[in-house]
């Protein structure tokens, strides 16, 4: 995994450990009709840029089927146009392949290609996954000092990806707390790094 030093306006990619302590339980907290328009609100991207991410997963995930089929498992997340790449992919060549064919998309910005080189994940590990997103969502919540709207949860074989436009002080908070979630085995922070003048003016008045 390559770490990246955190700079701004740059996409931060950065793997930690983490320990394998303090669980919880939580509720899904993003997705779904109710919530989304409270995203649509609180988010910091604009809305148009929320709908480019929307649309770039949709024509990734399209992509992805059309290239592998039921031969690989691979999940697009695109924030502010920056694209994760999650999952599982027969070899090699085929996570390249991928990759490229993504960054061609229209309003992509960049690709960060998590993809293992592997069988597709279990259902059991798939659950876990959901499971420990939904721990570290909920471990944002109850930490106060976190705005948990501004930080997007993703999670493949216990790794927890972190994406967001947050300030330097907000990307180290979130990653230690998502550190102290049971059963995390890495954090990997994919973050645009905004300063705090940015973030006041995205503030309401």
């Amino acid at each position: 995994m390559k770490t990246h030093p955190l700079r701004r306006r740059a996409i931060a990619v950065a793997v930690l450990g983490a320990p394998l302590w303090l669980g919880g339980c939580a509720p899904a907290l993003f997705g779904g009709a109710a919530v989304g328009t409270a995203l649509v609100i609180n988010d910091r991207r604009t809305a148009g840029i929320q709908l480019e991410d929307q649309s770039i997963e949709t024509r990734a995930s399209s992509l992805a089927r059309q290239m592998f089929d039921e031969r690989a498992r691979v999940s697009p997340t695109s924030y502010n146009r920056v694209v994760l790449l999650t999952g599982e992919v027969p070899a090699e060549a085929d996570r390249v392949a991928i990759e490229q064919q993504v960054a061609r998309l229209d309003n992509v910005r960049s690709v960060v290609n998590e993809l293992g080189v592997m069988p597709p994940a279990s259902l059991s590990t798939r659950s876990n996954d959901s499971l420990l997103t939904a721990r570290v969502k909920t471990a944002f919540v109850n930490a106060k000092d976190i705005d948990s709207t501004a930080v997007k949860v993703v999670t493949t074989r216990g790794v927890v990806y972190l994406m967001g436009r947050v300030t330097e002080r907000e990307a180290n908070r979130a990653t230690q707390v998502a550190r102290g979630v049971g059963g995390v085995q890495k954090v990997v922070r994919v973050f645009e790094i905004i300063t705090e003048d940015e973030l006041a003016r995205m503030r309401p008045a």
